[in-house]
């Protein structure tokens, strides 16, 4: 656990005590002169505000890029994708000048010289804010404008990619994006492998060398634990792919979000391509899925999954909106959120001891055959599928080995995009004993390098290591939390997260937030020790 350096006491406060009562102890002084909290001087004070009211107005530029981008995948016709990009790029180069001018340059180095006049937050937030700031700096806005303009590029030719089903032009653009990243990775300069300066963007202070022995255990234990379930007679799921009516499916997912807790008054769900969550502010975090009718098992999982991101979004202190301590801690950490929601609670048994009933009431044609025990067994089936978004939840990891395999190698310039597809056939092949049969089904199949978020799909795995350390936790600290999710209430675990993870912000690194609520640091035997009991018992 992390130490926090104790503030400035305010000798004015202790001296008026030892004037106005002598005879206070020595024991009772010390505490005061250790317990005192900071009085900033009035200049202080207006410099702190200062930095505030700038933090909060990017904040408002990024939640208005956020909101264009939200409502390009929802809603805007394609047409309009050449005048939305120049948009976007304008208010990218906007943000940058103010994110990197000389005055909030200024008011951080003052407030960092002053630092131990501030409060343990206000410290926390100008000590992140000046390391983001020295980052940002080194990119001109020219740099930020192409790169924005290069990602609405990509994702044009991603979008008509797949409904070619041929990544062929992608693949050109792609080779710019990736040029592109090289050159991003060593203006923020780093340390090792130049995967580092990108892998920081999403995973502070998370490194190669850190996440290769977490992978080699993903190789070494899960797919030798997937091998044996393999050789098992895999549960029936035939039950989830049949005709489940659109309307039906959306009505039972927005039961589903209220159900966890996420809040409709600030938020709201839609239908996109790929399902994501987004935030413009407080009290407006929306979250989008797909539906497939003849597939039920895309809908209601990616209801929970992005609900679970959102319910951290929502749970946020909106009073530190802009500022680092208004924001997620990391994207393995947002994803431990998901993952728990989707597949320690979502895919688990007691929660569907209360929700199935109500399940079978809106589909009675599709399930009236199906028990709960055969419904549960179904929803954890073990086989290997070409879409990273539609696999089980172990084979999912070796989707995201092979993309952090391949990004390594096109970031370290090992690989051209000419090479990715074979490249892809030939991993998905080893790791997953499939035959990658066209595009979609391939490279085309996620929008990350679309957007130039290389560095990304680590998270993922990251995020279902976490959660399950995070929910044995839970379930040390919940007195009969399996009780209560098989009567629907999952009150008690929000307020867990709520008060454990969501609240802090950025106020710690993964790593010390992890050692904070469990007591370690992240420890992947939690994670095997989950998937061992719970697939043992499904496949018997």
């Amino acid at each position: 656990m992390r130490i926090k350096k104790r503030n400035r006491p305010d000798y004015r406060l202790v001296n008026s005590l030892e004037n106005v009562a002598p005879k206070l102890s020595q024991q009772t002084k010390a505490f005061l002169r250790k317990n005192s909290a900071p009085v900033k001087p009035p200049f202080l004070k207006e410099k702190y505000s200062d930095y505030q009211n700038i933090l909060q107005q990017i904040g408002d530029l990024e939640a208005i890029q956020a909101l264009m981008g939200w409502d390009k995948e929802v809603y805007m016709p394609p047409a309009g994708n050449a005048t939305r990009s120049r948009q976007l790029a304008l208010l990218a180069g906007i943000s940058h000048e103010k994110a990197t001018s000389a005055h909030l340059g200024e008011l951080l180095e003052e407030l960092h010289q002053n630092k131990e006049q501030l409060t343990a937050s206000e410290a926390r937030n100008v000590f992140l804010s000046r390391k983001e700031y020295l980052k940002q700096a080194k990119f001109t806005k020219a740099f930020v404008e192409r790169r924005s303009l290069c990602t609405s590029k990509c994702y044009d030719a991603w979008v008509k990619g797949r409904a070619a089903n041929d990544a062929t032009d992608y693949l050109v653009v792609l080779q710019e994006m990736i040029d592109l990243k090289k050159e991003e990775a060593e203006i923020y300069g780093y340390q090792d492998h130049p995967y580092n300066a990108l892998l920081d963007l999403y995973e502070p202070e998370m490194t190669v060398a850190q996440l290769d022995p977490l992978f080699s255990e993903v190789k070494e234990k899960l797919v030798a634990f997937v091998g044996q379930l393999r050789q098992k007679q895999a549960p029936d799921n035939s039950f989830l792919q049949q005709f489940y009516p659109k309307d039906a499916q959306w009505q039972f997912g927005l039961a589903i979000l209220k159900g966890i807790g996420y809040d409709f008054n600030a938020g709201r769900q839609d239908i996109s391509p790929h399902p994501f969550t987004t935030t413009f502010g407080p009290g407006d975090v929306r979250v989008t899925t797909r539906i497939d009718e003849e597939n039920f098992d895309n809908m209601c999982w990616s209801c929970i999954h992005e609900g679970g991101h959102a319910l951290y979004e929502q749970g946020l202190p909106s009073e530190s909106f802009g500022l680092p301590l208004g924001k997620y801690c990391s994207l393995g950490i947002h994803e431990s959120q998901s993952r728990l929601w989707e597949n320690n609670v979502g895919r688990a048994l007691p929660f569907w001891k209360y929700w199935y009933p109500k399940l079978q009431e809106s589909f009675p044609k599709q399930l009236n055959d199906t028990t709960l025990q055969g419904f549960y067994k179904g929803i954890n089936q073990v086989k290997p599928d070409f879409v990273r978004t539609e696999s089980d939840e172990l084979h999912y990891h070796f989707h995201i080995l092979i993309r952090y395999e391949i990004e390594k190698e096109l970031i370290g310039g090992s690989v051209k995009t000419m090479d990715l597809k074979a490249l892809w056939a030939q991993k998905y092949e080893e790791y997953l004993g499939l035959k990658v049969p066209n595009d979609n089904l391939g490279i085309l199949q996620d929008i990350h390098w679309a957007y130039g978020s290389f560095g990304y799909f680590p998270t993922y795995s990251l995020g279902s290591m976490y959660a399950a350390q995070f929910y044995h936790q839970a379930e040390k600290e919940i007195d009969q939390l399996e009780e209560q999710l098989k009567n629907g209430n999952t009150d008690q675990l929000l307020q867990w997260l709520r008060e454990k993870v969501h609240i802090h912000g950025q106020n710690y690194t993964a790593g010390d937030l992890c050692k904070k609520v469990t007591g370690e640091k992240l420890n992947f035997s939690y994670f095997m020790d989950y998937v061992e009991k719970k697939y043992k018992e499904i496949y018997s």
